[in-house]
């Protein structure tokens, strides 16, 4: 059975399509327009289903004219008002449901009316769950998550976009990775190399550290190993 509701495995490319639609709504949304404009690589068809699903594009992909009214809003609050009604007539059943909670629904709720209504898998009833989540996210109704952010970034409807947190431990900054290599061997009074030997030295700068603090790691390096080394 053919899903009733859209979905998409990444909320990302729907937000990138919106943000961009509000620059600039082509005429005609098909697979080719997206791939022109960078939008939702190797995910062209879900996007266009979703559009389709809320009537942003009729079935030949031409834009309609609740499009044209809503995407021309520049004010946030103006076009989330505006998207938010087309998001709440294309659920009309969940809406029905719960209402206004419909918008805050936890992910077992969403996902469990996804599954019951169109009878699909676990995947899909998750990925409809998350398309849902990022419609109201856009709608201003809920936080908007967007993946592989960093920082607090601002989305299209005024909202603060969730990055992913820093690990903390042994990982540092590039930046702050210093190294050491090609410690030679001494050689022999006659000049014959004795052995070799290559010491490769990695070291973990501290990232709050002060400049006086990274002076006495690097003069104890040179003390207690290269000098001694050569001494």
């Amino acid at each position: 059975m053919a899903a009733k509701h859209p979905y998409i495995s990444s909320g990302g490319p729907l937000v990138q399509a919106i943000t961009q639609f509000r620059k600039s709504f082509p005429s005609t949304v098909d697979a080719s327009t997206l791939k022109k404009l960078g939008i939702a690589s190797n995910n062209e068809s879900y996007i266009i289903n979703i559009l389709k699903f809320l009537k942003l594009i009729d079935d030949k992909g031409d834009k309609t004219e609740k499009a044209a009214k809503t995407f021309v809003f520049h004010k946030d609050e103006d076009f989330q008002k505006s998207f938010s009604a087309i998001v709440s007539d294309s659920y009309t059943e969940l809406f029905e449901f719960h209402k206004e909670d419909a918008w805050t629904l936890d992910d077992e709720n969403l996902i469990t009316y996804f599954r019951e209504t169109n009878q699909s898998t676990e995947i899909v009833g998750k990925r409809q769950a998350l398309t849902f989540k990022a419609l109201a996210g856009l709608s201003g109704k809920r936080e908007l998550s967007a993946p592989r952010t960093t920082g607090n970034k601002t989305s299209v409807n005024g909202s603060k976009l969730k990055s992913a947190p820093k690990k903390r431990g042994a990982i540092r900054s590039s930046s702050n990775q210093q190294s050491m290599t090609n410690i030679s061997a001494p050689t022999e009074n006659n000049g014959e190399p004795g052995f070799g030997l290559t010491v490769r030295v990695e070291i973990n700068l501290p990232t709050d550290g002060s400049q006086a603090t990274y002076d006495r790691i690097f003069k104890s390096i040179k003390e207690n190993l290269i000098d001694a080394y050569k001494a």
